[in-house]
């Protein structure tokens, strides 16, 4: 098998595994998402795309992991001969009152370098908005007409560099970015509310051991979905170089054996300027460098 074959079948299997993945991703299917990822990180050339992938779906399964933590009822003590107090024996307590609903929501994603936090605050106007940055503080401060100022100041999980912070007041929204001090994983937006930091993952260890995370959700039907996304793809409208790679890339994706030889063959020898399908023509001789008119073929001396 050439060089180039074996390229374009690892480049196949590479895409593969990356496009089963985004509708795994989209569906919030993240443990099913990172073990594909692991499948195709051993035969990628490019092992960091898959590994910021893989990182990616690391964060998002902490993040379940935690929600069902503190969705566990909390554990009864045990028996004992003390008999527990009843219901009657207790004073009466007031009911405490329900904490005031935020006037804003707000979420956040993170990058390796910078954390996006986002307030959804629709119809603002610039001027309404203060965001002030400290070492480990964010402080917003909302004006709206009308009502009592929106706050949000919370102490951040890590520390940030503030001059390289930014934000920007949109229609809908308002999008701050701080930049991160270190580049580490965040396990939630404010300090004290996650255990530590996330270790970065192992990745040669992770593809030896083939680990399977269970999934609360229920099995799909990813060649589908795959499929979907595929035709979706296809569907986009291209043009110039982009269509031309794409025109050509479908022609050696439904070709036979003897077509891709042909492809590949006349592709390499003319030095990229012939491409033919015809393996009878181009199999028994070599094919020469056939410049476009009005071009001239010259050969670099090293």
């Amino acid at each position: 098998m050439s060089l180039s074959r074996c390229r374009c079948k690892r480049s196949n299997q590479v895409g593969t595994y990356v496009g089963k993945s985004v509708p795994q991703k989209r569906l919030e299917e993240y443990s099913t998402a990172k073990a594909t990822l692991e499948k195709g990180v051993s035969v990628a050339p490019n092992k960091s795309k898959f590994k910021k992938m893989i990182d990616e779906c690391n964060l998002r399964i902490a993040e379940e992991e935690k929600d069902l933590v503190q969705q566990m009822p909390p554990t009864l003590p045990s028996s004992s001969t003390t008999p527990l107090a009843t219901a009657a024996d207790a004073p009466p307590v007031p009911s405490p009152a329900a904490p005031a609903k935020p006037m804003f929501r707000h979420e956040f994603y993170q990058k390796p370098e910078e954390v996006v936090v986002t307030i959804f605050a629709k119809g603002i106007p610039k001027q309404n908005v203060t965001v002030e940055f400290g070492d480990q503080i964010l402080s917003v401060v909302i004006d709206v007409a009308g009502e009592e100022a929106y706050h949000f100041q919370p102490r951040l999980f890590g520390k940030i560099i503030p001059e390289k912070c930014r934000y920007e007041v949109l229609s809908t929204k308002v999008e701050i970015r701080l930049a991160k001090a270190e580049i580490t994983t965040w396990a939630s937006l404010e300090y004290g509310k996650g255990l530590a930091v996330l270790p970065k993952p192992n990745v040669a260890s992770a593809v030896s051991q083939r680990p399977v995370y269970p999934s609360s959700k229920p099995g799909k039907d990813w060649d589908k979905l795959e499929a979907e996304v595929k035709k979706q793809e296809k569907d986009e409208k291209l043009d110039g170089d982009a269509a031309m790679n794409k025109f050509f890339s479908d022609i050696y994706q439904s070709a036979d054996e003897d077509m891709r030889r042909a492809m590949n063959k006349s592709f390499a020898e003319s030095n990229g300027t012939v491409l033919s399908t015809n393996w009878k023509e181009v199999g028994t001789k070599k094919v020469e460098s056939t410049p476009p008119d009005g071009m001239e073929l010259k050969k670099w001396e090293y």
